[in-house]
């Protein structure tokens, strides 16, 4: 058994296919099928089935694909650790996004300041919703994730707090409130915004013996405010999910504060800070400096 075999494997669970894996190696599909066949073999196992559509990995090879990841992540950090003692700074690191929260008003300025300061760390970015963070981090396909805290699952660096705050059309009867309440958001129709919102938005109007009266479920951000501006319904979102220069480009939106303030913590998670390699670790120091907090572990 290899380390190339092992992030052949890897790649091939995640890009779902021989021929999309090859590509992302640079190498040939010949060699990413031999690969797998005598890891296979030496296993005596079979990791994954091969359909004609796409490559799905066995239930079998969903264990042991996380104990490849375990081992690459750990082989990743040895040659980190050596590279930092030689004076150098090289590697990869792979972290994990969400929404405009993290990927448009924290994940620039971090990264900004960490290429100023590591320029020969590799850095990918994949971006998809909050659950699916939580799961890459779990499953060691990404080192380091922007999530919603707190969550004792995983070790935590604080990085922003924010509230949430209604939408409302600028005509609606709503609009000319200083604050809103949750009961006076369930007396109108309701857009509930998706993709991890709704985990924060759902359980506030179940605590107060309340259902909002949903219209529309809607998974995109400029969907949801194109909604909003037609009168369609009105919203809850958090503030930093909200794009720059929302009156300009929305005027026929009004922000107003929920009544009693609700916050929101955004930080970031990883399995273990202590045993994180080192462009994770500095990373997660980075960007508690830039945001101006400092870290909490579980």
């Amino acid at each position: 058994m290899t380390f190339t075999q092992l992030e052949i494997f890897v790649m091939v669970a995640e890009m779902r296919g021989f021929t999309a894996a090859a590509l992302r190696l640079g190498i040939s599909q010949s060699a990413v099928s031999h690969a797998i066949k005598s890891l296979e073999g030496e296993l005596d196992a079979q990791l994954v089935e091969r359909e004609q559509a796409a490559v799905t990995v066995t239930e079998l090879g969903q264990r042991l694909l996380l104990r490849a990841r375990e081992i690459l992540g750990l082989a990743e950090a040895m040659r980190q650790d050596a590279a930092v003692a030689r004076g150098l700074h090289r590697g990869l690191l792979r972290i994990g996004s969400f929404g405009p929260t993290a990927s448009l008003k924290l994940l620039p300025a971090i990264l900004q300041a960490y290429r100023q300061r590591y320029p020969g760390v590799e850095v990918q970015i994949d971006e998809g919703p909050d659950a699916a963070v939580l799961q890459w981090v779990a499953d060691r396909r990404v080192d380091v994730g922007f999530a919603v805290l707190p969550d004792d699952r995983f070790d935590t660096v604080p990085l922003v707090e924010d509230q949430l705050s209604a939408l409302i059309p600028r005509d609606h009867a709503l609009a000319g409130r200083d604050a809103i309440t949750l009961a006076e958001l369930g007396e109108h129709p309701f857009i509930m915004p998706e993709a991890g919102c709704s985990a924060l938005i759902e359980p506030l109007f179940a605590a107060a013996g309340l259902a909002p009266q949903v219209r529309y479920r809607m998974s995109q951000m400029v969907t949801v405010l194109h909604l909003v501006e037609n009168g369609d319904g009105i919203t809850v979102l958090p503030e930093l999910a909200l794009p720059h220069g929302l009156a300009q480009t929305h005027p026929r939106i009004v922000v107003r504060p929920l009544r009693p303030v609700v916050r929101r913590r955004v930080g970031l998670i990883l399995r273990n800070l202590g045993r994180a390699s080192p462009a994770a670790q500095a990373f997660a120091d980075i960007a508690r400096d830039v945001a101006g907090t400092s870290p909490r572990t579980a």
